[in-house]
């Protein structure tokens, strides 16, 4: 999949993926998208962004970690 709203670029943000090249890192959305926020609440807080952006950011970092081994404490 090509990620027309994510930018990775080393002169800024140290190279974090963005969105849009707006300095809003995609870990950022994500992370709100996991404390519960919705979309439009999402965007109301960070205004610059729109609901697209949103969903990019989340299929970015499905694909992120897709296939990896992540580690996790057993029982």
């Amino acid at each position: 999949m090509k990620f027309t709203r994510i930018t990775i670029n080393p002169e800024k943000m140290d190279g974090v993926p963005c969105i849009r090249d707006l300095r809003i890192p995609v870990a950022t959305v994500v992370q709100m998208t996991a404390e519960g926020m919705t979309a439009p609440e999402i965007i109301k807080t960070l205004p610059d962004l729109q609901t697209e952006d949103v969903r990019e950011a989340l299929q970015y970092a499905a694909t992120a970690v897709q296939d990896r081994v992540m580690p996790y404490a057993l029982p």
